[in-house]
């Protein structure tokens, strides 16, 4: 089973091809360039070096949400694209799962978090698991940081450039509790995406092409202006 999986939920953008549970080729960017200059091309150079055409892809997964608005909407618009030329099946993936992924051997709890500006971040709560996947224990939200961190019991492993950005914090609230994955393992990528997608299409979790859109977990700069508008 060739699986096409991608993530442009961040500032970071990264594409995967993976054969079952095999990585074949993957790419992380982290130029600081909008993600509708680098996804096709990097989707095309990906699969040039696998020798693998896009109509042999059997399944596509992306990065559903949280994370930027427009690189949402790009990842999701692109696969759908794929998708509906190849009919083929596409899977979403949460971005925290993804990026939850990058520690999964850790063996205390684990806090993938992502700058959601505003002074606020998306997260999520982990706890180690058997089947080499984090168990989710929380769900996936948009919060205040320092609220979210006084209510953290225990050791706890934190990643993702909310986390980077929040580090002080994090440190002072958690005295001595808190743990950071090293640089390597601070992005998504898309291999763990194609991994979990996998195992979400295993179990029949398929998205309808006609009606998924992200998982924005808030609204928009101009749908808050559309909202605060007609009050």
């Amino acid at each position: 089973m060739l699986t096409l999986a991608i993530d442009t939920s961040t500032k970071t953008g990264s594409v995967a091809l993976l054969r079952n549970h095999s990585i074949l080729a993957e790419c992380l960017t982290n130029l600081g360039i909008n993600h509708s200059e680098t996804l096709l091309p990097t989707i095309n150079t990906i699969l040039s070096v696998a020798g693998v055409e896009t109509a042999e892809v059997d399944l596509f997964a992306f990065t559903a949400g949280p994370g930027s608005f427009t690189g949402l909407r790009i990842g999701a618009s692109t696969v759908k694209g794929l998708a509906l030329a190849t009919g083929k099946p596409v899977v979403g993936v949460s971005t925290m799962d993804a990026l939850a992924l990058n520690v999964a051997n850790s063996t205390i709890t684990i806090c993938p978090m992502l700058d959601a500006r505003k002074k606020e971040v998306y997260t999520a709560l982990y706890r180690p698991s058997r089947d080499s996947m984090p168990e989710k224990i929380e769900r996936d939200r948009v919060v205040n940081p320092e609220e979210f961190l006084k209510g953290l019991n225990g050791n706890v492993i934190f990643l993702g450039d909310g986390a980077r950005n929040y580090v002080g914090l994090i440190k002072e609230i958690l005295h001595g509790k808190s743990y950071f994955a090293p640089p390597h393992l601070q992005h998504v990528k898309a291999s763990a995406v194609g991994l979990i997608g996998m195992k979400k299409f295993s179990k029949g979790d398929i998205l309808n092409l006609t009606a998924f859109v992200p998982q924005y977990l808030r609204l928009s700069e101009a749908e808050m202006k559309k909202v605060t508008g007609n009050r």
